[in-house]
């Protein structure tokens, strides 16, 4: 019998395919490869190739990009709500964007951000000299809603009205959605994508009010040099996510990058680098 999350895992990479996520052009240029570096388009060959790629055009940027959010999202819809068994809970998973009614400020630890920005709104001044660091737009997050007391108290009377009066988790005591997680999701890291993901995750940091959500990075980047470039270091983000960490392993082998090859155990042995199918089991934690 084959587990969940290599079914799923299976899953996510066929809707890659499928959607025109991941893609060989007629120049033999994967879709993740920075068609200027040899090493890149090696890399990203092997990937391609163990996963099967179909030849196709490459998606204009800005469309890959919007895919690989909703390809992510759906992995993680199919996933963690069946992890009840270690993370009860009445859990929804969302693609954020311009359109959608659910916004940073929707959730309980950034309620106060709608106030700044009505704030900054009506005063030049005061949004020039704050700027907009405190507005942050996840690709995806997980959110939690409030518990009634009745399921609280369901096996055991645990509260009443004269305490716990501010708890998050209770509806009675305001009610708004508690964010479980913000998954920022690059299908490419040229430079200036990877520090976006770095503002974004400083930004719920600096921001939030109570409990930190889990901030995490979900690429499809072949270059291990690009993946350092976020993933190396700590206090910003959790952990950086490969869409097939081990089919890059086996195409960086192949390589003969010894610098890559270094480069990627460092980031492996260093918990910094893990496979998409770690994701659903540590966002339990």
């Amino acid at each position: 019998m084959e587990a969940l999350l290599a079914i799923e895992r299976k899953k996510y990479h066929k809707a890659l395919l499928e959607k025109g996520v991941l893609t060989i052009d007629k120049d033999g240029v994967p879709s993740n490869a920075d068609k200027s570096s040899k090493l890149s388009i090696t890399i990203a060959n092997g990937i391609a190739q163990a996963l099967m790629a179909e030849t196709a055009e490459k998606a204009v940027g800005q469309t890959a990009g919007a895919k690989f959010e909703l390809v992510n999202m759906e992995f993680l819809e199919a996933t963690f709500p069946k992890l009840q068994n270690l993370r009860p809970g009445n859990w929804h998973i969302v693609k954020l964007g311009n359109r959608n009614s659910i916004k940073t400020s929707s959730f309980v630890q950034y309620e106060h951000l709608e106030y700044l920005s009505e704030l900054t709104e009506k005063n030049a001044k005061l949004a020039a000299s704050m700027g907009n660091d405190y507005m942050v737009a996840p690709d995806v997050v997980i959110y939690q809603d409030a518990i009634e007391d009745s399921e609280i108290n369901k096996n055991l009377l645990i509260v009443d009205s004269t305490t716990s009066k501010m708890a998050y988790i209770r509806k009675e005591t305001g009610g708004l959605p508690i964010l479980h997680a913000s998954i920022s999701a690059k299908w490419t890291m040229r430079s200036d994508r990877a520090q976006n993901s770095r503002t974004e995750a400083l930004g719920l940091i600096r921001n939030r009010k109570g409990h930190l959500p889990h901030i995490v990075v979900v690429t499809g980047e072949p270059m291990p040099g690009r993946l350092a470039s976020l993933a190396l270091g700590t206090g910003d983000i959790d952990c950086m996510y490969h869409f097939a960490l081990y089919e890059l392993i086996e195409a960086v082998e192949k390589s003969g990058a010894e610098d890559s090859k270094e480069l990627l155990d460092v980031l492996i042995k260093g918990k910094r680098l893990k496979d998409i199918s770690d994701l659903p089991l540590d966002l339990v934690v």
